[in-house]
């Protein structure tokens, strides 16, 4: 019987550290860009009263 490379099993990559903070991040740049959004809003509301 031949192996392949199929056959080897490779150890699973140990869980990133941040990946905690890389999803906080995340979540921080999506609320940031959401405020503006909103912010961006008003000012249009705002100019046409």
């Amino acid at each position: 019987m031949t192996t392949t490379e199929n056959d080897i099993k490779k150890p699973a990559a140990p869980p990133k550290k941040d990946d905690k903070q890389e999803r906080l991040a995340a979540r921080l740049r999506e609320n940031l860009r959401k405020r503006k959004e909103q912010a961006r809003g008003r000012e249009k509301d705002e100019q046409q009263v």
